[in-house]
């Protein structure tokens, strides 16, 4: 569940709690020598006090109850509003110079989808975002998120929309805060996956949920977030802690053979690529022996090494479906791999494939 991020921009009234004692005094008839002896503080603090230079401190706030009957839990609290009035309002002016940095973000994405609130204020539509990331300010931003240990499937993305894909990613991290998982075991994930790849030929309403729950017990949260327009990503492989693995999918292609292979290829930079490397797909050609690795690991557990050759025999859709029985996927998964290969047209049986959609609701978060 998405949290909406609030924010009450209005501080730059921040009133000093030593008006309310100068008017306090005025009403008594008392000067501020006349406090100063009724409480035992120096005149000087007195008067740096009503000129809001100094604060109101505890003890401060219990001897002004003695000498003047109003409790010092209100001399607290107003203490307590007026810093915190000026340090918001410090915050404004921060803020405010950093709203050029907005253009990075898919702000109206995340209005869209309900991770930050509508305003007119643009310092606050920076704090929501900064909020919506887990950040402080922009500088933290940056070293977060574009921190140079990522790796990639192709840069072009991340380097053209930086802001699109870590606004995606962190989608896929606040989802993944909603997935129970067990304690990650490298063998107990490996046998998931056998026990997952027995789903590929079935329907989406049966291969999601086991796909989800094996992945969960195993310590792998696996989550669905729909891509950002511009911020073309298939897939991502991410640590949140040593015991839990995220594996993030967009649904991008909308077709089993593409959804298959990369939740496959995402699974084996889990499996055998360690935990300090965050692995992003964005279709790209890849150059990377740990990339190359996932591809084929993917590729040979869907259609085994052993039989891949068989697929230059392959002539039309009666071989296609029988191939895909004999090898226990569907036939899109064959259709993908051949075209893959580049032993069949793109334009050839397309409608073999089994296209996947989102929710009405467009999967957005509430």
């Amino acid at each position: 569940m998405a949290k909406k991020y609030t924010f009450e921009p209005d501080y730059a009234h921040a009133i000093p709690p030593g008006d309310t004692l100068k008017e306090t005094l005025d009403a008594k008839g008392l000067s501020q020598s006349d406090l100063s002896t009724r409480t035992g503080l120096a005149e000087k603090t007195i008067s740096q006090i009503v000129r809001g230079v100094a604060p109101i401190t505890l003890d401060t706030a219990e001897k002004l109850e003695l000498a003047l009957g109003i409790p010092a839990r209100f001399w607290n609290a107003r203490e307590l509003t007026y810093r915190e009035g000026l340090a918001r309002a410090e915050a404004v002016e921060r803020l405010s110079a950093d709203i050029a940095w907005l253009k990075e973000i898919p702000v109206k994405e995340l209005m869209k989808r309900r991770y930050i609130t509508p305003s007119d204020s643009k310092p606050e539509l920076v704090r929501q975002v900064l909020r919506f990331f887990g950040v402080s300010n922009v500088d933290a931003w940056r070293a977060t998120w574009e921190a140079p240990y990522v790796l990639f499937r192709g840069k072009k993305v991340q380097e053209r929309h930086p802001g699109k894909v870590a606004a995606w990613l962190r989608m896929c991290e606040l989802r993944a805060e909603n997935v129970d998982c067990q304690p990650y075991g490298k063998q107990k994930f490996s046998d998931a996956l056998r026990e997952i790849r027995r789903y590929v030929d079935k329907d989406a309403d049966e291969w999601y949920p086991a796909m989800i729950r094996l992945c969960a017990d195993a310590g792998v949260a696996v989550v669905f977030v729909k891509q950002i327009p511009g911020g073309s990503i298939s897939g991502a492989t991410k640590w949140l802690s040593k015991d839990k693995a995220l594996i993030m999918l967009s649904l991008k292609h909308k077709t089993d053979d593409h959804v298959w292979f990369t939740f496959f290829h995402e699974a084996f930079h889990v499996l055998k690529h360690g935990r300090k490397l965050v692995f992003i797909d964005d279709d790209q050609t890849a150059d990377d022996e740990l990339e190359e690795e996932a591809n084929r690991l993917a590729r040979n557990i869907l259609i085994p090494y052993e039989r891949a050759r068989e697929l230059h025999a392959l002539r039309g859709r009666i071989d296609i479906k029988a191939f895909a029985r004999s090898v226990g996927v569907s036939s899109g998964i064959v259709v993908g791999r051949l075209q893959k290969d580049k032993l069949l047209s793109h334009k050839l049986h397309y409608n073999l494939k089994v296209k996947l959609e989102w929710p009405e609701e467009d999967n957005l978060e509430r």
